[in-house]
């Protein structure tokens, strides 16, 4: 299996990724920004979101009904995100558009007018979009819990900010720090389809030249410090809630770890999908929660593994009994073959599936520059998979889940519910 990928690093510091997948008439390209809400000071909470947001509402070039007109024309499909590690922004166009596409995309990362008005308006959509989370109670579990597993460390932010940090982004503190961060030396290019290297060297050459923002020869600042994460027990009474959500998590290997293979696999068969060891004990043997999981979430020096379910007031200790059981039962038995293998199977449908998709491509060359620094093919991610044996399972369960670090939020009307610490060792 041959990955046609090929890399060019420019003098001004931005890297160039290209996947050509021949066959198609389309193109996935994106910026993405080595910056995320972990990179920002605690009084900057969420301003590189808030970027994200206010680089749409207008450039030197354009106006913000000018980028949406241009979007739909050119089929309407211009994403943007913001994540703890990285900002992205990402737009499918016919390959014939990739030239007028990436024009788009360069003017609203390089000349945003971040006009005070319209930074105004949007401080407004993004409080809303605050109150949202706190409607939302899985969400609003997530973001307390966060804090409460890493105290005081940007990790433990929420991506979009608060109330007082946003209210306070104004045209300086915006273009300062715009300025700074999102300069041509943090900046990842990245596009898979029909298309040509050289061509789309090109086009980064002309619209991001040494002199478009930042310092093109400061390196890259350090990230923020390696968090400590904390093992808390986080109860938050919510009466007017029909259900209780719950959490309990533990350490997990990071993005850049060796064990990321066997423990992605050890996720999927405690709680990964519909035949997952939590699924089908919670959901389908005793009808305790519609929606019941685990995964890991990586970052690029720290991992979490969580289990979520939301159940009734009534059943939450045998929610959280049922769950440390499976923590427990793979720590003490090895998972058996023919488990490993339906785990494994998923994964490489999954990864195999996404070979289909330039937009699944085109993730997976940006993130691995910006995570790993070089490129890792889909050959070799398929054999660390394939190689994973049931000892490796085993041996990540004993190594995260008997550590003192076990920890547990619920939100909810949790009629009187408690826990210990005892409790919760594997």
């Amino acid at each position: 299996m041959i990955d046609e990928v090929k890399t060019t690093r420019l003098s001004n510091g931005v890297t160039i990724l290209t996947e050509h997948m021949p066959g198609l008439r389309s193109v996935t390209a994106g910026i993405w920004v080595r910056r995320g809400s972990r990179h920002e000071a605690p009084e900057l909470n969420g301003i590189c979101h808030f970027i994200e947001h206010s680089v749409f509402k207008g450039t030197h070039r354009r106006t913000a009904r000018d980028i949406a007109v241009e979007s739909d024309r050119l089929g309407g499909n211009l994403d943007a995100f913001t994540t703890h590690e990285m900002t992205g922004f990402a737009v499918k166009v016919a390959d014939r558009s990739l030239p007028a596409a990436f024009d788009l995309l360069a003017d609203i990362l390089a000349h945003p007018r971040f006009d005070q008005t319209d930074l105004e308006k949007e401080q407004k959509v993004i409080l809303e979009e605050m109150k949202m989370v706190e409607d939302t109670p899985d969400e609003l579990l997530g973001e307390l819990f966060n804090a409460a597993y890493f105290p005081g460390h940007p990790l433990g932010r929420p991506i979009e900010g608060t109330e007082e940090t946003v209210s306070l982004f104004d045209h300086y503190t915006i273009s300062t720090f715009h300025t700074r961060e999102f300069s041509t030396s943090n900046l990842v290019v990245a596009a898979a389809g029909n298309l040509e290297h050289d061509r789309l060297v090109e086009l980064v050459e002309s619209s991001f030249n040494s002199s478009t923002n930042g310092d093109a020869t400061q390196p890259h600042p350090v990230s923020a410090e390696r968090p400590a994460p904390a093992a808390p027990i986080l109860i938050e009474q919510k009466k007017e809630l029909e259900q209780a959500h719950l959490v309990i998590a533990a350490p997990w290997p990071d993005a850049k770890s060796e064990e990321r293979y066997a423990a992605s696999l050890l996720a999927s068969v405690i709680g990964g999908g519909t035949s997952s060891r939590l699924w089908q004990t919670v959901r389908e043997d005793r009808g305790l929660a519609y929606s019941v999981g685990a995964g890991g979430s990586t970052f690029s020096d720290v991992g979490v593994f969580t289990i979520y379910a939301g159940t009734s007031p009534e059943h939450v200790d045998e929610v959280v009994d049922l769950a440390l059981a499976e923590m427990r039962r793979v720590v003490s038995e090895s998972v058996p073959m023919e488990e490993l293998k339906l785990a494994k199977d998923q994964a490489l449908s999954s990864i195999l599936l996404g070979l289909e998709s330039s937009s699944s491509r085109v993730s997976a060359l940006a993130r691995q520059e910006i995570i790993h620094g070089r490129r890792i093919s889909t050959a070799e991610i398929i054999q660390k998979i394939e190689a994973v044996n049931p000892e490796d399972l085993q041996q990540v369960a004993r190594k995260f889940f008997t550590s003192e670090s076990l920890a547990l939020g619920a939100l909810g009307n949790l009629n009187g519910f408690r826990v210990d610490r005892t409790r919760l060792q594997i």
